[in-house]
């Protein structure tokens, strides 16, 4: 409890309070126009935007989250009152609608108690994505009629679509989307141009202030906010009878599970965006503790809101201090401030709205999937397309389908490399990556990256006997990226060591961790461990069949003919990509401008020219003093450095290699 106000600073107490006061004026409409799409009047909503706000504030692990009425729970709440053939409105919908609030809450405590927040790990970061953009998008949807004097929408695109053309058909007024237009052109050139400037607040005040002065909303057909009835509401009793229990019982599983799986996802991705850590099963208590609260105010379910979120980040709040300056702004209003609704134009609003759901949306991360992985990208618009067409759940059952599936995928085909050595260095390399490594003499040395397991162990075993040839008397596979092995691999990998025997090539297994050994042991391979096919490493595995450094290598080896400079700089490319070049002059001339300091006669010379080497990964080491030895007379000139001065720094920094356990050239 309280862990959402222990971010609380007084230097942030100005953001949380301005976002509270933003995040309360913006509610007024959200809140209200749900309250109506569940079947109550709109003041309803408002009354659900004080007491459930206060008690998510302190039972939240999330600084930054905001509860409220909103979309999700409230059209399926309407939903269910349609099927019902409950009017909106009457005195049954109001009955009706507290019970299934409280089943809402008993399902959420039931959630909290089977740990379902353990779930959302499941999830994968394009999935969480494509949700989350793909409830901003609906909600905009859902919005859109009314920037343009019509009513908000409910349900998904196919319902939402032909409900956008009707209103524009019916109730289409060019001033309401002229005001809109401004009003969204206005806060996002803020958003760019002055972020910290809270556009969306004096949007909104400069437009009530005009209507209140002009009443230019009338004269010019625009809708403004109805006049709400003041006070805080009255606590109430679910009317409880076996009819309502049971409708509550199955709807509200359903309304409970988008809560938990909507709210949970959502959180996750604005813990992740500002770096904090969230508590699942903090958060399901207070889920339930709000809905079971809004039960007894005889409001609709309570749900995580995604575009108040949007906004709450924007404007820089950091604890749940805002949560209870929006409570409290609320409570005020519906205590002493209902006059001043009715001025507020509904067009400013829903653009306020709009843009704050907007800059929700992730669609930058898709383009970096699309550049990055087009399986992941693809998964991000299965889940956003799920979400748009088909609903939240099943636009989050889509998305975790399809990760796992990738999963699997992805398990099937793990990278694999063979290896050899580059003469004079001290470790091995990939021959396909590095142009001076070359595999040892009747040696093969395999790597594969994945755990063992019947969906990939025909891959594994294939490429191993079609690497083997004539020559091969000795397969070595570095097992470092296997971390298991199921019944079926170690049934293959049993008859892949007997082949390999037949034909007189003895096969090793190193790196692997213990727990492989003992899962060796466990399917009945203990004769591999016995015979010596385990080793610590490449190299032990190497010694125990005689050979040791310098290596003999294949002398005919099929290598494409490269130069020396394209050979340094593809070892390069294996770190930095593109970047290589960039990053392998940016390195060099690092060394050489500090080198200038350096007195070559002085005592501590050589000791100050290794130095100069702090930042540089080792693995590049070698590859820079490469290019350094090419280059001298080049980079003298270029960086005004002695040519003498160059040379210490290559033959003292070969010696440190040496002497932290690297072998250097022959000098």
């Amino acid at each position: 409890m309280l862990k959402g106000l222990k971010t609380f600073t007084k230097d942030g107490l100005q953001y949380d309070l301005l976002s509270g006061l933003i995040i309360a004026l913006v509610s007024i409409p959200i809140s209200m126009g749900y309250a109506q799409i569940a079947g109550l009047p709109p003041q309803y909503g408002l009354y659900g935007s004080v007491l459930p706000v206060v008690l998510f504030a302190l039972f939240s692990s999330s600084p930054q989250y905001i509860f409220g009425i909103d979309a999700a729970p409230a059209a399926l709440v309407g939903g269910t009152l349609a099927g019902l053939g409950i009017a909106s409105g009457s005195e049954e919908a109001a009955k009706l609608v507290p019970v299934i609030t409280f089943f809402v809450g008993i399902w959420l405590l039931l959630f909290y108690l089977i740990k379902f927040g353990k779930l959302t790990r499941f999830v994968s970061s394009p999935v969480m994505g494509g949700f989350i953009t793909g409830i901003c998008s609906t909600i905009i949807l859902m919005q859109t009629p009314k920037l343009f004097g019509g009513q908000a929408g409910t349900g998904e695109l196919r319902e939402l679509l032909p409900h956008i053309k009707k209103e524009f058909v019916t109730s289409f007024n060019p001033w309401a989307l002229v005001l809109a237009g401004v009003c969204i052109t206005v806060i996002q050139l803020f958003r760019k141009l002055s972020p910290k400037v809270p556009a969306s607040a004096a949007v909104m005040v400069i437009a009530a202030i005009a209507q209140y002065f002009t009443g230019f909303c009338g004269r010019l057909g625009v809708n403004t906010l109805p006049q709400v009835k003041r006070g805080l509401g009255s606590f109430v009793i679910p009317a409880f009878t076996l009819e309502s229990c049971y409708t509550g019982i199955v709807s509200g599983f359903t309304i409970a599970l988008v809560i938990a799986a909507e709210t949970l996802l959502a959180e996750h991705s604005f813990a992740m965006k500002n770096d904090y850590r969230l508590d699942d099963q903090s958060e399901l208590m207070a889920f339930t503790v709000c809905n079971l609260s809004a039960s007894f105010i005889g409001v609709c379910p309570v749900n995580g809101s995604v575009s108040r979120t949007s906004m709450n980040d924007q404007f820089g709040g950091k604890s749940q201090l805002t949560s209870l300056a929006a409570a409290a702004v609320m409570a005020l209003i519906l205590m002493f401030g209902t006059g001043f609704i009715s001025y507020l134009p509904v067009p400013v609003l829903t653009s306020i709205v709009v843009c704050a759901l907007w800059s929700g949306t992730e669609f930058s991360l898709a383009q970096k999937l699309w550049k990055s992985s087009r399986k992941e990208f693809w998964i991000f618009v299965a889940a956003f397309a799920g979400v748009l067409i088909f609903g939240t759940i099943y636009g989050v059952i889509i998305g975790v389908i399809l990760s796992f599936l990738n999963v699997i995928i992805r398990e099937s085909r793990p990278s694999t490399s063979f290896l050899g050595v580059i003469p004079g260095r001290n470790h091995f390399y990939d021959l396909a990556t590095y142009a001076k490594a070359r595999p040892i003499k009747n040696v093969v040395i395999y790597r594969f990256n994945g755990n063992l397991f019947f969906a990939n162990i025909t891959g594994f075993t294939e490429e191993i006997q079609a690497a083997v040839n004539d020559d091969t008397k000795y397969f070595i596979v570095d097992a470092s990226g296997i971390g298991s092995i199921d019944a079926t691999a170690a049934e293959a990998l049993g008859v892949l060591y007997k082949k390999l025997t037949q034909k007189g090539v003895r096969l090793f297994l190193v790196e692997q961790i213990p727990k492989v050994n003992e899962e060796l042991r466990t399917y009945g391979l203990s004769y591999i461990i016995e015979s010596g096919g385990i080793r610590k490493t490449i190299t032990d595995a190497l010694a125990a069949v005689g050979y040791y450094r310098p290596y003999l290598l294949c002398e005919n080896y099929d290598t494409k003919q490269i130069s020396e400079e394209a050979a340094i700089l593809q070892e390069f490319e294996w770190a930095f990509g593109k970047d290589a070049q960039h990053y392998l002059d940016l390195y060099t001339k690092k060394i050489l401008r500090n080198a200038k300091a350096i007195d070559p006669n002085d005592s501590h010379a050589e000791e100050e020219y290794t130095h100069l080497w702090d930042g540089i990964s080792p693995i590049s080491d070698h590859v820079l003093l490469d290019f350094m030895e090419d280059h001298i007379a080049e980079l003298s000139e270029k960086y005004d450095v002695s040519r003498q001065t160059i040379k210490s720094v290559i033959r003292n920094h070969r010696k440190a290699l040496v002497s932290d356990g690297y072998v250097s050239h022959e000098m």
